[in-house]
């Protein structure tokens, strides 16, 4: 076989559904883990900034952050390693697939593997579809924060005192009630918005809500494939087994010849 010939049978085994999927959910949890971390940091700053100003209402929020940020850690470091074990996956059924009529045999414990990672990846997406809800909940927030922003610097807007348009952050239960000042009106609520950390903060929202449903199409893309790769491995140990069985009787029914070959010789 030459190395034209090498190539073509070793590109032929690469799971390129796999490939993709592994790429879009790479791709996808860095952009939720990166600049949702960054995110947090910036929004806490924010807070201490402009809606609460002593150390102590705001203490719970700043061990909420940090604790969602070690979460983030672990999350970035799980998705590597299971994006690259279901990659690693998709080639071990793509070679059972592509290898069917050779030596290689599918086994029990591969394709009770194959079934767990088709339960294990459900579970993640529903997880990821309610991470997926969770990360706009920050980028409503602060759209609501910057459209009012905006309204107060529009010149169609017929406003007679701009002081009395306010953002209050603690109706929404991230700081308490009485933190001080807890909220923002008129021109202090405006500079709030031209802040880099604000407009750094809500695009950094933005793309991590973004990248959470990249992952969670990443999860489904991942479904479908290890669904089909398992009913692939279901079929092929079937026709081993059928293969086997043909085998056998083959080899019986040449066995039943040669005696009966033997015995005609033999009264001769």
């Amino acid at each position: 076989m030459g190395c034209f010939e090498c190539c073509i049978k070793c590109l032929g085994g690469v799971p390129y559904a796999s490939l993709l999927a592994t790429i879009l959910c790479f791709s996808g949890v860095a952009l939720f883990c990166g600049c949702g971390h960054v995110a947090l940091t910036g929004t806490l700053t924010i807070l201490e900034n402009h809606f609460s100003r002593v150390t102590a209402d705001h203490a719970m929020l700043t061990d909420i952050v940090q604790l969602m940020q070690y979460v983030i850690y672990g999350i970035a470091s799980f998705f590597f390693l299971y994006g690259i074990i279901l990659l690693a996956e998709g080639f071990y059924t793509t070679s059972a697939v592509k290898e069917l009529h050779n030596e290689f045999k599918t086994t029990v414990c591969g394709r009770c593997i194959s079934g767990m990672f088709v339960f294990l990846t459900y579970v993640l997406g529903i997880a990821w579809l309610g991470v997926f809800g969770f990360s706009a909940v920050p980028v409503f927030l602060f759209y609501n924060m910057w459209s009012t922003c905006a309204a107060m610097r529009s010149p169609v807007a017929n406003l007679t005192n701009i002081d009395s348009i306010c953002v209050d952050v603690r109706q929404y239960g991230i700081i308490p009630w009485n933190a001080t000042p807890g909220k923002a009106c008129g021109s202090t609520l405006g500079d709030i918005c031209n802040t880099s950390e604000f407009y750094l903060s809500y695009h950094l929202y933005i793309v991590a809500c973004a990248g959470a449903g990249a992952t969670v199409i990443a999860l489904i893309h991942y479904l479908m494939i290890l669904s089909a790769n398992w009913a692939y491995l279901k079929d092929a140990s079937h026709t081993h087994a059928y293969q086997d069985i043909k085998l056998k009787e083959e080899r019986e029914l040449q066995d039943i010849q040669a005696r009966s070959k033997e015995c005609v010789n033999s009264y001769s």
